[in-house]
Parts: structure tokens; C-alpha cells; sequence
């Protein structure tokens, strides 16, 4: 029997592909599904590309198939061959250095080749008369062994806002983190992975989701830790609301009047007033783009115009125009405070991470890139063409969400990666790991692909938009290499074909999250069958805790927010899955029975232990055993999401018998005291 013949391309599924938009999709049954004609028009228009006519297809299609000239960055592999497309073999090609050296062409199908420097890097190529930028990728990013001399290395994950410190006005900071790393170096761990850091809105503090920044590129002030540049100069505590959990407005205000307090009296500390100086005379043009961005929302917000400024009088929307300098010179001094705040976030995220390398920690902080932007912030208004417009990031209809997920974020497009040499991909990655000795990749299968959701359609109205992964996966390791830090990416949810082999052979570590370690029979893997190159886990921020799992709170919360009982169908389930992980932990000789949730969290973490994963990260929640996560996905308001803190400083919640006894087991499974594998 045969196959049933796939209807051809129409004219405008023809320009789809050409522009690397996707006229297919799978779902979680593998069933294909083809995208609409209506939608595939939404998104190549927001593309740039009109197709609402016969002749504007057709144009568009042209103008897509023109032959490419040299891009102004190419990347390469070190000591591999590089293809000139175009290039005949009699063209001089020099690479530019303080010794020019004439590289030597070989003729190709398409163009020519030569063999790129064995030394990681960029270079310059410069090619008959045009100049072109080559940047080289190393055989591996670095390895959790290079940096922590341990064949397989532990840390601990942390929500940054979430820690507790006396002084510190409601919200967690970066001096929390450095004490919190400093305690569990004692322990053996190499590693404290962070919540991101990423600048939200000071002027609106009810938007707090770290992972829908206004930039990337910027800090969030809040979680600065002022006791570390001005001595006797703290905050009070601000007290938290009736639940217990913070009150980020509330809190906000308060830490944000502290800041501006001393700010004003920046002079009364010559050190400090030295060191801001320093940093204001050469900022950054992102941190100087970012702190007018922060007066002027904050102006436009007072003055009644809301927080999108892409709803401010039109003058305004241009970060370039008259109308924003003229303001700039108006608020010389507020420009300069939002500035001060980015210095001072940067100089106590520099102070954590050199904490925590002195501390004895191999890698130290791994920060976390989130993978879209609030397209209402400050980046997608000082870079505007860095980004995708008139389309949402998200993800398809699959077995947990069915109607599909829109993220109402934006991400970089495709199209100004290419038009500017990679710059955009390469600020994030750098801003990153400026104070870093690591990052977390979120969403990595954005590299290859994004989900994109036209403005006003449904989140399943989408569809697929391919994105430069060989390019982008050397760029990420040429930059872990040169900021000597590790790179982890988050492989979860539907993973394209060969993305995970591909992240393996650049040393990009994959994420396996304990949950769903599973093998045909819905049975929990062995330790020893989990793949190396990754960075093993029990949970993650998004999922319930192992405690909660065990206790079905997961369930009991979609069940409230409902206003249901939970489904009987789900406690069967879940009944299911306890009872397979408990005949995984006794096969394995971890625990012969699981008789409550502080067996099964002591169980998971020394399952994940044991793991053959390079690296394995406990999430703090779980290493205290508690029952409720950071975040519940799908909501807002209805769950507390990222305002939980914890009961108390970390010295005391590491020094709960419990809690020594886990960080003991890590500490001889995977840390000093571990026999090398």
C-alpha cells in the first residue's frame, strides 16, 4: 500500500519555506499537522515579507533567492574546512593579525574552502577586497571536569529573590547568594545555578516574572546587595503580606527609596562615589540605553501615558529621536541614578561569583538566559530591530496545554542576526556571562526553532520559525570558552531531531529532570543509563518539588484554581507514578520502601546522585524538602508564583539535620570524598 502523495507547495507554503517559516508541524502523537494559509500570511508579514498578492509573493520570493553575498560573520570550527560560497580559488584571502598570513583556497561545488584557525576566536578574513568576520568555535566548550577537577560535580539551584538575609528590605539578593555559596562549597558543591537576573521595570514592580524581562542586557536592581559598597547603611526589613509571600510592589518601593538615598549621598563614600564614576564615564551604550529607558517609563507612567512604550506619544517610541534626547538632558541626574543602580548590581554580582570561587566552587554562578523579552520593555525599545515584531514566542498544542502556549514574549529575529553579524545573540550570551562561570540556556530548542503566534491569534494559530543552530551553538561555545565557564541547555518539552546530539558534540550540556527520566514502560531509568553530557535534576523551578509531587500538591493547586476536586482520574496517576519510582529506588538499593515524602525526596536526590550526568544541580526547595515550587506554568495570579521565600538565612535552613544529611550524601556520591568514575 502506498503512501498518500503530500499535496505540492502552494505559492505562498513556497515563500514560507524560502523564509525558513514551517508549513508543517507535529503534535505530541506525532500526527502532522499543515499550517493555514491565513496564518502563514500573518507571520511572513510581520516577517517583512507581503504576500497578500499573486505579485507580492512573487516578490518577496525573489527577492529570498537572490544569490547571498559574503555575510559579515561566518563561523567555523577550529582546524575544519570553510566554505566561500562564491569565491573562486584564485581570489586572495589573507587572515589579518599583526602578521598577515595568505590562506591557501581549494576549489568546492560552491565557491572555495580553506581550513580555519586551530585557535578559538574571532578573526579577521580579508577577502579579495571585502572584509568578513570569522569566528572560530572550539573542539568543546568547557567541561564540569576542566572546571572543578571531578569527574562528576553537584551544585544547587536558587531563586535569587527568594533568599533571606536580615537587612535585606523583603527581597533576596546577591549577598544571600554569596553566603549561600560560600556554606555549600563546605559541602564539596562546584556550583550555585540562579534564577535570572535580568532588569525588569522599577516603575511598574508588579511585573516580576524573571523570565519576562524588559533587557537582557541590564540587571534587575532589586536584587543588589547594598550592605557589601555602603557599611551601616542597610534596610530595614519590609514586611511580607498576610500569606507570607513577598509583596513585590510594596518592597519594591521601599528598596528602590533606599537606593535613591544613597545615591543621593554617593559622595559620603569616596570609594563607592570612585567606583560609580569609573563606570559612568564608559557605561556600555545597553546599560546607558537601558537607564534612559528607566526614567523616561517612569515619566511616561506619571504622566499617565501606562507602562507600554509603545503607547507613548510617538516621539518618544524613538530612542534616537529629538524628543528622547531632549529628555535625557532635562533628567541628567535620573538618567544617572538608573545607571548607578546598574553599577551596583553589577559590582554585587561580581562580588558573588568571586565569593564563590574563593569559596573553593569550580564553577561558581551559573546564571540563566531567559529566552524571549517583554516586547513592552526597555531593550525592545532601545533595539527595536533586534527583535521579532507583531509575533509572540511560545509552543504548539501538546498533551499538558491543548490549546498551546503563547509566552507573550519576543525574541531576537532571525533576520538581524544575520544583518548584524550575530550581534544581538552575542550581547545576551556576553551579558550573561560577564560575572559568571556558567549559563543556562533556557529553551535551548529555540536555537533551531521558535513557535511564533501572530498578535491577537490563539496560541495553536502559530507556527514553526527556523533559526541558525550550527551558527548559534558555535557562538555559545566560543563564548563559554573565552569567559572559561560551562553551558547548559534546557532540552526539555518536544525536542527536535539531532538537537541533543548536536548541543553534545559542542559540550553543551542537555538538562534530565528526574520526572521524566523514563524508559518505554513509563519505568524511571537507572541512574546509569542517564546521558553524561547533562546536567542532572530532581525538579525544576517549573515543576512541583519531589516533596509536592509526593504529595500530589501539584494537583490539589490545579484543582483550587479550578474550583474542583481533584480528578480521580490524576490521584490514579500519580498513585502510578509513586509507586514506580519507589520499585526504581529499590531495585537500585537507594531505599527499600518510600513511606513518606521525606523518604522520597532523600531517595530522589541520591537517585540523581547517582547519575552518570556530569553535573548534577538540587534545586534548594528540594534539598529542604519542602512541598510547594517557585512557579505553577498557566497561571498568574492564581498560584504565588516567584514570591516565595524561604523561612530563613541560609545558615540556618543548611544546618537542619535533614538538610546536612543531604548535602553530605551529594558530598560523597559526587563531591571531594567521591571515588572518581
Amino acid at each position: 500500500m502506498t503512501a498518500p502523495r503530500r499535496p505540492a507547495p502552494s505559492p505562498i507554503e513556497t515563500l514560507a519555506q524560502a523564509a525558513g517559516v514551517s508549513i508543517q508541524w507535529a503534535d505530541a502523537f506525532e500526527r502532522p499537522h499543515r499550517v493555514p494559509p491565513e496564518t502563514l500570511e500573518r507571520v511572513l508579514t510581520a516577517l517583512g515579507h507581503p504576500c497578500g498578492t499573486s505579485a507580492d509573493i512573487a516578490r518577496a520570493l525573489a527577492a529570498l533567492q537572490a544569490p547571498p553575498g559574503l555575510p559579515g560573520l561566518m563561523t567555523a570550527d577550529a582546524g575544519r574546512e570553510v566554505v566561500l560560497p562564491g569565491i573562486v580559488p584564485s581570489v586572495p584571502v589573507e587572515l589579518e593579525g599583526e602578521t598577515p598570513r595568505r590562506l591557501i583556497l581549494r576549489p568546492h561545488r560552491e565557491g572555495s574552502v580553506f581550513t580555519a584557525p586551530k585557535e578559538p576566536g574571532y578573526h579577521v578574513l580579508r577577502i579579495g577586497s571585502q572584509s568578513v568576520r570569522l569566528a572560530v568555535a572550539p573542539h568543546s566548550a568547557p567541561s564540569v571536569a576542566e572546571r572543578t577537577g571531578r569527574a562528576r560535580a553537584f551544585g544547587v539551584a536558587a531563586q535569587v529573590y527568594g533568599l533571606r538575609q536580615a537587612g535585606d528590605g523583603g527581597i533576596g539578593h546577591l549577598g544571600a547568594v554569596a553566603a549561600l555559596a560560600e556554606r555549600l562549597a563546605g559541602f564539596g558543591a562546584h556550583a550555585v545555578a540562579l534564577s535570572p537576573l535580568h532588569a525588569l521595570f522599577s516603575a511598574a514592580p508588579e511585573r516580576f516574572s524573571p523570565y519576562a524581562p524588559s533587557s537582557r542586557l541590564a540587571l534587575n536592581p532589586l536584587l543588589a546587595d547594598t550592605a557589601a559598597l555602603f557599611p551601616g547603611r542597610g534596610i530595614e526589613d519590609a514586611p511580607e503580606d498576610e500569606d507570607g509571600f513577598i509583596d513585590w510592589p510594596r518592597a519594591a518601593r521601599r528598596k528602590l527609596a533606599h537606593l535613591r538615598r544613597l545615591f543621593d549621598t554617593l559622595d559620603t563614600f569616596p570609594d563607592g562615589a570612585g567606583g560609580f564614576a569609573a563606570f559612568a564615564a564608559q557605561p556600555g551604550d545597553d546599560l546607558a540605553r537601558h537607564a534612559l529607558f528607566e526614567a523616561l517609563h517612569a515619566a511616561m507612567m506619571a504622566e499617565g501615558h501606562g507602562p507600554d512604550w509603545r503607547r507613548w506619544p510617538a516621539p518618544l517610541r524613538d530612542p534616537d529621536g529629538p524628543a528622547v534626547a531632549e529628555f535625557a538632558s532635562a533628567r541628567v541626574e535620573e538618567v544617572r541614578f538608573h545607571l548607578f543602580l546598574q553599577w551596583l548590581a553589577g559590582r554585587s554580582l561580581a562580588d558573588a561569583q568571586a565569593r564563590a570561587r574563593a569559596a573553593g566552587m569550580g564553577i561558581g554562578l551559573i546564571a540563566d538566559l531567559a529566552v524571549g523579552l517583554d516586547p513592552a520593555g526597555g531593550q525592545a525599545w532601545s533595539r527595536p530591530g533586534d527583535l521579532l515584531a507583531g509575533l509572540a514566542i511560545g509552543a504548539p498544542p501538546d498533551l499538558i496545554n491543548i490549546a498551546g502556549q503563547n509566552w507573550g514574549l519576543t525574541a531576537i529575529s532571525p533576520t538581524a542576526l544575520a544583518a548584524l553579524n550575530f550581534e544581538p545573540f552575542l550581547a545576551a550570551i556576553r551579558a550573561a556571562l560577564r560575572h559568571a562561570g556558567g549559563v543556562r540556556i533556557d529553551h535551548i530548542l529555540g536555537l533551531r526553532r521558535l513557535w511564533l503566534v501572530p498578535d491577537g491569534a490563539g496560541a495553536g494559530e502559530g507556527a514553526y520559525l527556523t533559526y541558525p543552530l550550527e551558527d548559534l551553538l558555535r557562538l555559545v561555545a566560543i563564548e563559554a570558552h573565552a569567559h572559561g565557564a560551562i553551558a547548559i541547555g534546557e532540552d526539555l518539552g518536544t525536542v527536535p531531531e539531532g538537537l541533543r546530539e548536536e548541543m553534545s558534540a559542542r559540550g553543551i550540556l542537555g538538562m534530565r529532570v528526574l520526572p521524566f527520566e523514563r524508559d518505554a514502560d513509563c519505568g524511571f531509568l537507572p541512574p546509569e543509563d542517564w546521558q553524561r553530557e547533562a546536567a542532572a535534576m530532581t525538579s525544576t523551578h517549573d515543576l512541583p518539588t519531589i516533596a509536592g509531587w509526593w504529595a500530589g500538591r501539584d494537583l490539589h493547586w490545579r484543582a483550587r484554581i479550578a474550583a474542583c476536586d481533584v480528578a480521580a482520574e490524576a490521584l490514579t496517576a500519580r498513585d502510578g507514578e509513586r509507586a514506580a519510582f519507589a520499585a526504581a529506588a529499590a531495585e537500585t538499593g537507594i531505599a527499600p520502601t518510600l513511606d513518606n515524602a521525606d523518604d522520597a525526596v532523600d531517595a530522589a536526590i541520591a537517585y540523581v546522585a547517582r547519575s552518570t550526568c556530569d553535573l548534577a544541580i538540587i534545586p534548594l526547595e528540594d534539598l529542604l524538602g519542602l512541598d510547594e515550587s517557585p512557579n505553577l506554568p498557566g497561571t498568574v495570579d492564581e498560584h504565588p508564583n516567584w514570591r516565595r521565600r524561604m523561612a530563613a538565612p541560609e545558615g540556618d535552613l543548611l544546618a537542619a539535620p535533614k538538610v546536612k544529611a543531604r548535602l553530605s550524601l551529594l558530598q560523597l556520591t559526587r563531591g571531594e570524598g567521591a571515588a572518581e568514575q
